[in-house]
């Protein structure tokens, strides 16, 4: 290398260095900070909790750091540049930014903010309860219900004799048909309620309590129009005396929202409990029931579960677990239950008559949606008689298919649920007033009422 060529190369490394030293002094002239040593406690303006003035509240603040402040309020203030507040009331702050900085609320310890004032330390956090209570409170009264019967069937296609041209002669062959479901003990007398589907047809009916005994049940009565029965173990009266009873609560006070478990044997796993809330009340014209008035939940609801206990977290029954809704269309979380309230009175009905005993008159009304007026030639959207059972007292009192009941008794019909539960609660041998419009004419009629006939076991119910 030349001499020319060296003293150049050295000249430019010497240059870099003093340009290089010359700018750290230039830094550290003007951010004097970026390299002060920092120790432990020391102050850190990038470790600074921001207060924006929106109360003692944790934020993200401006100026480098960001420091959090998480209390156990609600509805904190939000306020000042860019500070925004998660929680609010007083909280302690967790500070960072630096390696020396500490944890407040990790220490549950007062913190200070940068305009002085100190954020009081939290309580600490309590952890949801348990609803354990109330579970053994009512699990050991949910028991679980097995039926069988024994079913002739004709055998498809054609015998050999047959296929050579010989007589025809059928075939048959019986099969045990099998289901599953639940039922809650209601006093120590042995009844049981359950859901009118889970026993309807079955003729052997043996019932298994939560200790694991298995013994065999009556049919005492049963309500297809709510889909309810009552069976009756049959067990030595010492033995009754023994039984778990289930605490029936009450329905009306229930608000949605609240909490709920539901107890049964889903798939034959007994005494499995899951838990959600009330989602709505008063669900009706869903196509379950005649007579309908369901607490909507969305506490799971599977096969086996049908007639088992909606219960309260204080362990009471608020309810008869019947249905899941809309499983074939991919929805989850829709199940009803016949809300205690009813199940109460419908209960003594049966243990008193063997039946529940309610008005009749003889109609099946129907709701006409405001689509359909002009199409049947109706004045308004409203409840119309869409038939009427031969014989009946509405057919002898002048009513017709077409009619539009606008009140009964006064009282202005808006559903054809409401016509119904109108007609049921009367007394069989009063009288009641009906008025509506039959085109677009007026009419009035007397109609007495009669107790509606049994229905058969497979089917909802009669009319009303």
């Amino acid at each position: 290398m030349s001499d020319g060529s060296f003293r150049r190369g050295a000249f430019f490394l010497a240059g870099s260095v003093a340009a290089g030293l010359a700018m750290a002094a230039i830094i550290a002239w003007l951010w004097p900070e970026l390299i002060r040593p920092q120790g432990a406690g020391a102050a850190s303006a990038a470790a600074v909790v921001v207060d924006a003035g929106g109360g003692d509240a944790g934020g993200v603040g401006a100026g480098g750091g960001i420091g959090t402040a998480t209390g156990g309020g609600a509805g904190g203030n939000v306020g000042g540049d860019t500070s925004v507040d998660d929680a609010g009331g007083d909280a302690p702050a967790a500070q960072a930014g630096d390696a020396g900085s500490s944890t407040a609320a990790a220490a549950n310890t007062p913190a200070t903010v940068a305009n002085g004032s100190t954020l009081a330390p939290t309580a600490p956090t309590t952890a949801l309860g348990s609803f354990a209570p109330a579970v053994r409170a009512s699990a050991p009264a949910v028991v679980n219900i097995s039926v069988q019967r024994t079913v002739t069937e004709r055998l498809p296609g054609l015998s050999l004799e047959e296929f050579m041209g010989g007589p025809a002669r059928p075939r048959y062959r019986e099969r045990v048909q099998r289901g599953l479901g639940s039922g809650v003990i209601v006093d120590r007398q042995g009844h049981v309620i359950t859901n009118q589907h889970v026993i309807a047809d079955f003729d052997d009916i043996s019932v298994q309590i939560a200790d694991g005994r298995t013994v065999q049940a009556r049919v005492v009565g049963r309500d297809p129009g709510t889909d309810l029965a009552v069976l009756q173990l049959m067990m030595p009266t010492a033995d009754l005396a023994k039984l778990p009873v289930m605490t029936l609560g009450r329905s009306d006070t229930a608000a949605v929202g609240d909490v709920v478990l539901a107890i049964g044997s889903p798939l034959g796993l007994t005494q499995t409990v899951t838990h959600g809330i009330i989602s709505a009340k008063g669900r009706a014209q869903l196509g379950v029931a005649t007579f309908e008035d369901f607490i909507q939940t969305d506490a799971a609801i599977n096969a086996g579960n049908s007639g088992g206990a909606l219960v309260n977290t204080q362990g009471e029954l608020i309810g008869i677990n019947t249905a899941v809704l809309g499983r074939n269309l991919g929805a989850e979380g829709i199940g009803v239950a016949i809300p205690v309230d009813l199940v109460r009175g419908v209960m003594r009905e049966l243990l008193d008559h063997g039946r529940v005993i309610r008005g009749w008159i003889g109609i099946v009304p129907e709701d006409i949606a405001e689509q359909y007026v002009r199409q049947l030639g109706l004045p308004h959207a409203g409840v119309v008689i869409s038939n009427l059972y031969v014989n009946s007292p509405a057919l002898a009192a002048g009513l017709a298919r077409g009619d539009m009941i606008e009140t009964i008794d006064g009282r202005a019909i808006r559903t054809a649920q409401e016509a119904f539960a109108q007609i049921a609660s009367r007394k069989p041998g009063t009288t009641i007033t009906i008025t509506g419009m039959r085109g677009n004419e007026k009419f009035s009629r007397q109609v007495m009422v009669t107790e509606a006939p049994a229905p058969r076991v497979e089917e909802q119910g009669t009319g009303v």
